[in-house]
């Protein structure tokens, strides 16, 4: 069976949220996911839940939406969101014990097939890569533990490129569905300077979709990758995002 998976890290509700997020809105619309896995989801300002509610009012598409907060002093400003068409059977939450980093996993079963799709965002750049392979490796301990099911799906923002160590131990496991760039657009605070300006705009791949090695990659690419019409500055995020359309077989 097949279904359409995305993921984008929303930069929590910082650099013109209510603008950037009827950016999101507009081409969530074009691309109709059937889950959408969301890294920096803010509590305070319930961004999942807006975008749970501008999906039902503007594409009659009701998603359920999962979210788990980071742990800390983090817990109570941003986490990890699923939003999901597919009903949930069983949902759990990976705590690093690493920069207050979490992974949210969540269980469902379509067409007789057990699928796990796990929600991460690991350790920013400015923290040396051994602690971001070390992350990775307490993930994949953790999807080994739960190998009962027929396939799994790893997204979100591991701030590492392809070729650093972090990455190639999750390739080990799992085949990457892109490498295209998706970091970092040119964000700013109203009058204020563009996001990382010591860095050059998309020019990392960061954000990832992950798959079982057998799961069939039918098409992939970017999305929320368009800025504004009017305003060349103003895009739906910080990031851009990576979609996946996936042939899921029992072999998974």
């Amino acid at each position: 069976m097949s279904l359409r998976i995305a993921t984008l890290n929303l930069e929590q509700d910082h650099k013109c949220w209510e603008r950037r997020r009827e950016l999101i809105a507009a081409q969530l619309a074009d691309l109709r996911p059937d889950i959408l896995a969301l890294n920096e989801v803010s509590f305070p300002s319930q961004t999942g839940r807006w975008l749970q509610q501008a999906a039902a009012k503007r594409l009659g598409a009701n998603y359920a939406l999962l979210q788990q907060p980071k742990v800390g002093d983090a817990s109570r400003v941003e986490g990890e969101g699923l939003l999901t068409r597919y009903p949930v059977i069983e949902t759990s939450s990976l705590d690093y014990r690493s920069h207050n980093c979490v992974a949210l996993v969540a269980r469902f079963e379509i067409e007789g097939l057990v699928l796990d799709v796990y929600v991460t965002h690991l350790i920013n750049v400015r923290v040396e890569e051994a602690v971001r392979e070390y992350q990775v490796g307490q993930l994949l301990e953790w999807v080994q533990s739960r190998n009962d099911a027929d396939c799994s799906v790893v997204c979100g923002d591991f701030n590492a490129a392809p070729d650093w160590p972090s990455i190639r131990l999750m390739a080990t496991v799992f085949a990457a569905t892109q490498s295209q760039p998706t970091a970092f657009t040119p964000l700013q605070e109203p009058g204020g300077k563009p996001t990382h300006p010591e860095w050059q705009r998309l020019d990392r791949c960061f954000d990832f979709i992950w798959v079982s090695k057998s799961i069939r990659v039918k098409a992939s690419g970017l999305c929320f990758n368009q800025p504004a019409p009017d305003n060349p500055m103003l895009w739906p995020s910080d990031h851009v995002g990576v979609w996946a359309d996936l042939e899921l077989a029992s072999d998974c």
